[in-house]
């Protein structure tokens, strides 16, 4: 599958079970964050990927409704670091992160993982880099008002048009998930905070 600027970009998980796209209008509205935290740093330990760290998790802040699943919606599967965490989605033919969503369809806000696009060239570069790690060790953001000022816009679009409603994630009639969670225990999460 390839990506052009009026299909907007393409991705994939690591077999190729799972394809789709990120509209053109979700790549263009979206803000290109380096994420530090730790709970995006334990989430792709979690799925077998290599370590960030030292640098950050790469994501596309954006519109769930920009999200397309052309082929292989089956095996999208669901992970929770704690019972309150965010909703981190995945892969389960071969356990590729996706994407982060808040834990309701009310609030339409997607993380998508940039390793998953087809070619993650066309992101341009990081804009708002959140959690650094300081000296002291202490944390910081760098450049937030992209990512708020793109956030908030992208809400308000959403809300007012009622596109929120058009999210791959969630059935929205029930306001449910499309995936029941694998929750991980305090035990469990704990080997993936290093």
């Amino acid at each position: 599958m390839s990506s052009t600027a009026g299909e907007g970009m393409a991705f994939s998980c690591i077999c190729g079970a799972l394809q789709g796209r990120i509209t053109a209008a979700g790549v263009q509205s979206g803000t290109h964050v380096g994420c530090f935290c730790r709970d995006c740093r334990a989430a792709q330990l979690y799925f077998g990927q290599p370590g960030p760290a030292p640098g950050p998790v790469d994501i596309l802040q954006m519109s769930p409704e920009e999200i397309r699943i052309d082929k292989g919606a089956e095996y999208l599967a669901l992970m929770q670091l704690s019972p309150k965490g965010m909703l981190r989605w995945y892969a389960k033919c071969c356990n590729a992160p996706l994407a982060t969503t808040a834990r309701t369809v009310k609030v339409p806000f997607a993380g998508f993982i940039a390793n998953r696009f087809v070619d993650p060239g066309g992101l341009g570069p990081i804009t708002t880099r959140g959690f650094v790690p300081q000296p002291d060790g202490k944390q910081k953001h760098e450049n937030l008002r992209y990512a708020v000022v793109g956030m908030l816009r992208r809400l308000a679009k959403s809300w007012v048009s009622g596109s929120w409603k058009n999210t791959p994630f969630f059935d929205c009639d029930s306001g449910e998930p499309v995936a029941v969670p694998i929750i991980l225990s305090k035990a469990e999460r704990a080997k993936f905070y290093t």
